[in-house]
C-alpha cells in the first residue's frame, strides 16, 4: 500500500461487537494503513484495551514513516453522547456502561479524542471526502444489518438537543408494517435493511414454490436467505431477486420522500452492503420521489452511491476530528 506522508494525520478507529479497525487517514481523505484487532465485548477494561492495540498498531506504522498525529476518532455503538465521548450502554457491547472512552484514550495518548456514532461519523466523511464534497447540506444513509444516517450542515453533524438526532433508520413509514428492534412500528429499518431484505425473499419463495437461484445459493433452506444471496441472484438475472429489490426500492423511494420534504439537503448518499447491492434501483428511487415528496424540486437533489464501503467507519472516526 502506498504511504503518504502528510503531517497532521488522523487515526480513525471503528469499534464493533467482534473487532476494531484502525487506520491512518490523511489530510485528503486517503487510508494510508489500516489494521484489525479483536473485541472483547463483555468486559470494559478489556474492550479499552483492545481499543488501545489497534491505535498503537496504528501509531507504530505512523512513527515509521515519521507521520505527526493530530488527533483519534472514534466511531462507537450507541446510544452514546458526542459532546462527552461517554459511551452509555450499547446493546453490542455490555460491558461498557456509562463508559468514558473518549477520556480515557485521550489520558493514554495525550491527544484530542472525538467519539461519535457510525452513521453521524461516516456522513461527515462522504461530506468531507467522498461522495458529498462541494455539497452544503448532507443526508448520508448506510444500509446493512440496520440502516444508519447522518445529517451533515456546512461540514457540522447535526446531533440535535441532546445529541440523539439523525435516527432516520427508525422513521416509519407503515405504522401498521412489523415490529423493529427499536419496539416501533413499521420502520424503515425493518423494512428495507439487508435483514428485512433476506426476509422478503425468503416469504416468496415459500409462498410462491418458484423456482429461484436464491434457493440454490440457500441450498434449498429459505431460513438460510441472506440479502448477499438476493444480490448475486439479481446479477445472474434472477426475476425473484429483482422483484424483491424492486419493492425494497419503493420502500426506500417513500422513506426518502419524507427526508426531502423535512431537510431538503443538497444531496443523498447511501452505502452500506445493501445500499451497494440496491445501486442499479437508484435511477427507479428518483423516479418514483415526486410520487412520495410535496417538493416539486426533489428530483433535482443527486442520489448517489457512497465513495467509502467497508472502511467508512475508519474514515468516518478521522472525519471527526479533522
Amino acid at each position: 500500500m502506498t504511504q503518504v506522508s502528510v503531517d497532521g494525520h488522523l487515526i480513525g478507529v471503528d469499534v464493533g461487537g467482534t473487532k476494531v479497525a484502525a487506520g491512518l487517514v490523511n489530510d485528503a481523505g486517503e487510508i494510508t494503513f489500516q489494521t484489525r484487532t479483536p473485541m472483547v465485548s463483555n468486559d470494559a477494561a478489556a474492550g479499552l484495551a483492545a481499543v488501545v492495540s489497534a491505535i498503537d498498531s496504528v501509531r507504530a506504522e505512523s512513527n515509521s514513516h515519521s507521520s505527526a498525529i493530530a488527533g483519534i476518532g472514534i466511531c462507537a455503538p450507541g446510544p452514546l453522547d458526542p459532546r462527552t465521548g461517554i459511551v452509555i450502554n450499547p446493546p453490542n457491547l455490555p460491558g461498557w456502561r456509562n463508559f468514558p472512552l473518549a477520556a480515557e484514550i485521550s489520558k493514554a495518548y495525550c491527544l484530542p479524542v472525538r467519539v461519535d456514532n457510525d452513521g453521524n461519523a461516516a456522513a461527515l466523511a462522504e461530506a468531507l471526502w467522498g461522495a458529498g464534497r462541494g455539497y452544503r447540506n448532507v443526508f448520508c444513509a448506510t444500509i446493512g444489518t440496520g440502516i444508519g444516517t447522518g445529517i451533515v450542515f456546512d461540514g457540522h453533524i447535526y446531533h440535535g438537543r441532546t445529541g440523539a438526532a439523525a435516527e432516520g433508520g427508525h422513521n416509519t413509514i407503515d405504522y401498521r408494517g412489523p415490529r423493529c428492534g427499536c419496539g416501533k412500528l413499521g420502520c424503515i429499518e425493518i423494512l428495507a435493511s439487508g435483514p428485512a431484505i433476506a426476509r422478503r425473499a425468503s416469504e416468496k419463495i415459500a409462498k410462491s414454490g418458484r423456482p429461484s437461484v436464491i434457493s440454490e445459493l440457500a441450498g434449498g433452506r429459505v431460513d438460510r436467505v441472506t440479502s448477499e444471496m438476493v444480490g448475486k441472484a439479481y446479477a445472474a438475472g434472477d426475476l425473484l431477486a429483482k422483484e424483491v429489490l424492486q419493492e425494497t426500492a419503493e420502500l426506500l423511494a417513500v422513506w426518502l420522500g419524507n427526508i426531502v420534504d423535512l431537510l431538503e439537503p443538497d444531496v443523498m448518499i447511501i452505502g452500506g452492503g445493501a445500499g451497494a447491492m440496491l445501486r442499479p434501483f437508484f435511477g427507479e428511487i428518483e423516479e418514483r420521489l415526486p410520487t412520495w415528496c410535496v417538493n416539486s424540486h426533489c428530483q433535482e437533489i443527486p442520489l448517489l452511491a457512497a465513495h467509502y464501503g467497508a472502511d467508512a467507519g475508519i474514515a468516518g472516526g478521522a472525519a471527526l476530528c479533522r
